[in-house]
């Protein structure tokens, strides 16, 4: 064993380190970013993953744009309403990262005529205004209704195309400069949509979110620690490590260029919950030691003694629930499952690398020197225990109806996923996608890349066109997505503007005389920068873009599945190929992954703890025992889930993996102190009564300390936040009371201690 004069050569090295690290990381933290790429939740190494990074570097980005829609009360066809709309365009268009603006005061319909030559026309000339004559004419392009004018004609929108990939620097200028903009001209109402201010909502959201967190966290330690050791030393020295834990986590993150994501924001909760848990543990097996101790040195070796094994072991069972959400192919999952396991793991080093040597330099506060007696604790531990062993059988079949119930629920659970549905349906954000949504046939991006297999043609080819079109036709009157961008639409507008803009010539030319003559058009048009937003270089590709209301993921699959098997149907010759692609079709398919990954990652999680357990207590009883109290709380908040609509999505994917992580501590203590009892030669009921009056008590404040950490989560603006603070207390709630009625019945029952020989 150390010495007490070796110890304390120990401790100043260990604190001038602990110093000198926590100064390190708490420099990093300046270099620490928020990130906001949803295209980290496309699957991982996956073909159609790989297929749309092509697919996009042909065409252009479908995401990068805003939409502002304009409201007016008296309509969207007053002549001065439109006036301010068309100031207001002239002047976005100019605003840096901007490439164009379109609106309809902009827009112009082109006419063919004989011999080759075209001309325009504005549909709306202010010089020779007339409302009911434009808005007529309007209303009759079909290809303009739910893109630049609301479907209810009361509202104008802008279309506004600006650079790719903005950063969040460049994005919050860009989105700054259009609400000053927006706010010279006193229209009704306006809505604002898009990436860019989606970014600059999130990150800053999330900034201020966490901020409020790590508040509300300190807050609740500094609570829970002064009820706990009700002294300033059992708040300051305990403080020392867990904001520390926090800081070398999250300095780390800001050390390897790693950004805090939309679920990470809970990171500085869950690392204080779980700190606190470690430091909780040690300090009060401490205090404890020092009432029976000579010395402080002998207290803080009995403690670390006691303590260390059952809690090195709950962090390696914490650690492995948040590593399994690795298998999880999703990023931003697999990056909060990696820093979090790392995070419990620098928390468990923290806590016994220096609470040893805070103790030795600052020793307890002299009123711990005194017995007490915890006579509210023991009498109803007693009380509790001597219910369940009258009414094990009970206990056993209340079991079995949980399980029941929760199955049927289980069974109800569905995944799904929404653009925005993480935010609160309140929030000012949602209110303008879901107007934009209804009003303007979707936000929602539909892109099909379409490719002529046949060598011999290409995308011009009148066959092809003619099949093209049967598909665009079925896309836009049976999926219900609005086509706003395509080869056969832009050929079908040429037509009718060849035939004098009248409304039933707006259809797929069958001649290929016309095809050509309109081909060359197209080529020109732009410097030949507008063909090419969609068809490819070689004419070999063409794209479909549009639009759906947001309706969910199951319902799009849906669709989805419907819409194939009439292209299955319409092409059989085997001359065009039809690939659905887009960041919303990439994101959906995440979501089917969710289950399978889930179901991988929680039993690969559930395997290795029930090994450890069956390793270090050497007993396969025990093993098969101790899953039991720990599975049943996942069935239950399934069951939960599935009765009350909490979908499965990206959000509450990891609420399972990191509940059994944390609910399978109270588990290994208990059964540690009974193991523990039964090597000391006493009975299984005595053990079981031992371990149940001394861990119960430490089993309940972990437990009430747990939840109240996860509860702070209820007060994010953010729905999946929010669901994983309020489902992971439930869980851990659970789980204390299947520790308390189930675990002592099982190993009442079913386990059968080896009798020592002699």
């Amino acid at each position: 064993m150390v010495g007490e004069s070796t110890f304390k050569k120990y401790v100043w090295i260990s604190l001038i380190c602990f110093l000198a690290a926590t100064m390190f990381f708490g420099v990093q933290i300046t270099n620490l970013k928020f990130d906001y790429d949803f295209e980290k939740f496309f699957p991982i190494d996956d073909s159609e993953t790989d297929f749309f990074f092509n697919y996009r570097d042909k065409f252009e980005s479908d995401n990068d744009f805003l939409l502002i829609a304009i409201e007016n009360n008296g309509g969207a066809f007053e002549q001065d309403f439109l006036k301010q709309v068309d100031v207001l365009t002239k002047k976005l268009s100019k605003e840096k990262y901007v490439q164009f603006v379109t609106s309809i005061t902009t827009m112009e319909e082109h006419f063919f005529h004989m011999g080759g030559s075209s001309t325009k026309k504005k549909y709306i000339d202010f010089s020779n205004y007339d409302r009911k004559r434009d808005s007529t004419r309007i209303f009759e392009k079909e290809e303009l209704i739910n893109s630049l004018v609301a479907n209810d004609g009361k509202s104008i929108c802008l279309f506004i195309r600006h650079e790719d990939f903005l950063s969040k620097k460049k994005s919050d200028l860009l989105i700054d400069n259009i609400y000053a903009q927006l706010e010279t001209v006193k229209f009704d109402n306006y809505r604002v949509a898009g990436r860019s201010i989606g970014q600059k909502f999130y990150i800053d959201k999330m900034s201020k979110e966490m901020l409020f967190f790590v508040g509300l966290s300190a807050i609740l330690i500094i609570g829970f620690l002064f009820l706990a050791f009700k002294s300033i030393w059992g708040v300051l020295i305990p403080q020392v490590v867990i904001f520390a834990s926090m800081l070398w986590v999250v300095g780390g993150m800001g050390l390897f260029d790693e950004p805090i994501n939309i679920i990470l924001i809970v990171l500085p909760s869950i690392m204080f919950i779980v700190s606190m848990s470690d430091v909780i543990h040690l300090v009060s097996r401490y205090l404890d030691a020092l009432r029976t101790e000579d010395s402080v040195f002998e207290a803080i070796k009995l403690a670390v003694k006691e303590v260390g094994l059952a809690t090195l072991l709950t962090s390696i069972t914490t650690a492995i629930g948040f590593f399994s959400l690795y298998f999880v192919r999703v990023q931003p999952i697999q990056v909060f499952g990696i820093v979090m396991g790392i995070g419990v793991l620098v928390a468990f080093l923290l806590t016994f690398l220096t609470l040893p040597a805070l103790f030795y330099l600052f020793p307890g506060p002299t009123f711990v020197r005194e017995k007490k007696k915890d006579h509210f604790w023991k009498k109803y531990l007693q009380t509790w225990f001597l219910f369940v062993l009258k009414n094990r059988g009970k206990v056993l079949i209340g079991g079995l109806a949980v399980v029941a119930i929760s199955l049927v629920g289980t069974f109800q659970m569905t995944s799904n996923n929404f653009i925005m549905d993480d935010l609160n349906p309140k929030e000012p954000l949602k209110l303008d996608f879901d107007y934009l949504d209804k009003h303007y046939g979707g936000v929602r991006p539909f892109e099909m890349s379409v490719t002529v297999k046949d060598t011999s043609k290409n995308v011009w080819d009148l066959e092809v066109l003619q099949q093209v079109d049967s598909v665009e036709q079925y896309i836009q009157e049976i999926y219900k997505a609005e086509v706003k961008m395509s080869l056969v639409s832009t050929l079908k507008v040429f037509n009718r503007s060849a035939n004098s803009g009248q409304k039933e010539f707006y259809e797929l030319p069958t001649s290929k005389r016309k095809i050509r003559k309109y081909r060359r058009f197209l080529r020109i048009a732009g410097g030949g920068k507008f063909i090419r937003k969609f068809v490819d270089s070689s004419e070999s590709i063409m794209r479909i873009s549009g639009s759906i209301p947001d309706l969910g993921n199951t319902e799009i699959t849906k669709r989805n599945i419907s819409l194939q098997e009439f292209i299955d149907q319409k092409e059989k010759s085997g001359l065009v190929d039809y690939q659905l692609t887009g960041t919303a079709h990439l994101i959906d398919k995440n979501i089917s992954y969710l289950s399978s990954s889930l179901v991988m990652g929680l039993a690969l999680s559930i395997l290795i703890v029930a090994l450890i357990i069956g390793l270090i207590y050497r007993s396969l009883p025990i093993l098969l025992i101790s899953i039991v109290p720990n599975v049943l709380p996942l069935l239950f908040i399934a069951g939960i889930m599935g009765f009350f609509g909490v979908e499965l999505k990206t959000s509450t994917a990891i609420i399972f993996t990191i509940a059994f992580g944390i609910a399978v501590d109270d588990t290994i203590h208990f059964l540690g102190k009974f193991k523990y009892e039964l090597m000391k030669g006493h009975s299984k009921l005595y053990a079981l009564k031992r371990s149940y009056l001394t861990t119960g008590k430490a089993m309940i404040l972990t437990t009430l300390i747990l939840c109240a950490g996860f509860l702070l989560l209820v007060f994010s603006s953010f729905l999946g936040t929010f669901h994983m603070g309020l489902m992971l207390c439930i869980t851990l709630f659970v789980a204390l009371i299947a520790d308390l009625t189930i675990l002592p019945v099982l190993l009442l029952i079913f386990y059968n201690p080896k009798k020592k020989k002699g």
